[in-house]
């Protein structure tokens, strides 16, 4: 079987891949790039989830690519706008010509002799394997897994006579108007679905088994369209992208420094919206504030429909699904035609890819990251894991900056490998999500990589540190070994 070979290999043509392959391809035009895709459109996440109202969490001047400003004034984009948005960056830098598509990744091998990787890939509609060699792998394949969201085992699901439906896998043209729905959860997809179905379903309700933190953010920026009457384009999209992630990092820090202040500042704003009569313990968490991920709405959306009485909420743990909706511990029944498990998703890390080095299994779980970008004692490999406490796409924007300035110092030493070795015993047993305490984050603590007791092999989740780390510190650092000829001579 023959083997396309590249000098750069992209796993994934979501936000992370796309973003990664235009970035390289705009520092080094000369180098070969290929993007492999399992999904038959550009999009990633974006292309997955289709369900209503699907959005980001996250404001698009910060989300989006800083150097491609997202343009729109929609502060949180629906999921359709953002999927066009990376396809359209995509063709101008003539990425999507370049990307795989239906191909599953089975395995990636490195051999030491041939300074190289072997990617395996099966292409699903045909069943046949097609191999890919590369100088150099990064994988941009997201956290979760594709192929299942989480889904408990409900007592009596068997029983219901309803429809059920995950978020992860809406079906198309779905019709659920005039009928009662409850949503089973409390996070990000519950927020969005609840007042998104509320417009067409008889009634909406939202069962949570514990309260989360909810805040409303504006729909619509009003300071950048005012300000681009008198501030050339560029200059306004910088300055909203720099007071948003002033303003996400703030939060933060306040929530871990103020927890008691902040808490009743965020349940203060749910009461004001929600009215005097509404019960509070449904958004009173027993955790502190970002623990777990806050949930943004825009303009409250969440809150109006409570308000209003077309949706409500109810906290209570499921005792069985019966044949005409779910039975709560309490005792209480919550009638359903339709039942939405909002429940989470599976941690898979990296697409699930077994790596290997001459045929020698290293798993992920047991190495530790280095700078969150490479992985210990693996060569040539670069992954993008994007922030859990500000935009994604802040980091994978940080991580494709790093390994232009990675390959650039590799061209001038003459080093075709590069691997992040530990010599000083800093692993420890903690995951690298362990501080956070959303449930898919504990359900995969033992599919992460470890942390590290300092420095490179800390992951820190600040942008500020980062941005100091992957930009300005020296590439050559003492913790990656470089080896190998140059890769044109290598190749020959």
């Amino acid at each position: 079987m023959t083997a396309n070979h590249v000098d750069v290999l992209i796993v994934g043509a979501g936000l992370s891949g796309i973003g990664t392959a235009c970035q390289i391809t705009g520092a080094f035009p000369q180098k070969s790039i290929a993007v492999i895709e399992r999904r038959e459109r550009i999009g990633g996440t974006w292309d997955l989830f289709r369900y209503p109202g699907v959005r980001s969490d996250s404001d698009m001047f910060t989300f989006g690519y800083e150097w491609r400003p997202w343009t729109d004034t929609e502060v949180l984009a629906p999921g359709d706008s953002i999927r066009e948005y990376i396809a359209e960056t995509a063709a101008a830098y003539g990425i999507d010509e370049k990307v795989h598509h239906g191909l599953k990744i089975l395995s990636a091998d490195w051999s030491r002799a041939d300074c190289r990787w072997t990617v395996t890939a099966l292409h699903e509609a045909s069943g046949q394997e097609r191999v890919f060699t590369c100088g150099f792998l990064v994988n941009c394949a997201g956290y979760y897994n594709y192929d299942a969201g989480h889904l408990p085992e409900f007592p009596g699901a068997d029983h219901f006579g309803g429809q059920t439906v995950h978020p992860q896998f809406w079906p198309e043209n779905f019709d659920y108007a005039d009928k009662r729905v409850v949503v089973v959860g409390s996070g990000a997809t519950a927020v969005t679905l609840v007042p998104s179905m509320a417009e067409k379903a008889a009634h909406v309700t939202m069962l949570q088994r514990s309260p989360s933190y909810v805040m409303s953010v504006p729909a619509e920026d009003k300071i950048s369209p005012f300000l681009d009457k008198f501030l050339p384009s560029s200059v306004v999209f910088w300055l909203a992208r720099k007071r948003n992630i002033g303003i996400q990092r703030g939060l933060y820090l306040a929530c871990g420094r103020w927890p008691t202040m902040m808490r009743r500042f965020l349940l203060s704003q749910v009461k004001r919206r929600v009215g005097p009569e509404f019960d509070m313990a449904h958004f009173t968490p027993t955790y502190k504030p970002w623990d777990e991920r806050l949930c943004a709405v825009p303009n409250g959306d969440l809150f109006k429909v409570l308000a209003s009485g077309d949706a409500s909420v109810v906290t209570d743990t499921i005792e069985t699904f019966t044949e005409t909706g779910i039975r709560l511990t309490s005792g209480r029944e919550l009638d359903a035609d339709v039942i939405v498990t909002a429940t989470g998703l599976d941690v898979k890390v990296m697409g699930g890819i077994t790596f290997t080095v001459d045929g020698e299994v290293r798993e992920v779980r047991n190495q530790m990251t280095y700078k969150a970008v490479m992985v210990q004692n693996l060569p040539n490999l670069a992954w993008v894991f994007g922030y859990t406490n500000a935009p994604w796409t802040l980091k994978s924007d940080l991580v494709a900056k790093y390994l232009v300035r990675l390959f650039t110092h590799m061209e001038t030493s003459g080093h075709s490998v590069v691997m992040p070795v530990d010599h000083h015993d800093s692993a420890l047993d903690d995951g690298i999500m362990d501080s956070l305490q959303s449930g898919y984050v504990q359900r995969a603590k033992d599919k992460l990589p470890r942390q590290g007791k300092d420095g490179a092999w800390r992951v820190l989740m600040h942008y500020g540190h980062d941005t100091r780390m992957l930009l300005d510190d020296p590439i050559d650092d003492g913790l990656l070994e470089f080896s190998g000829p140059v890769l044109a001579d290598a190749m020959a």
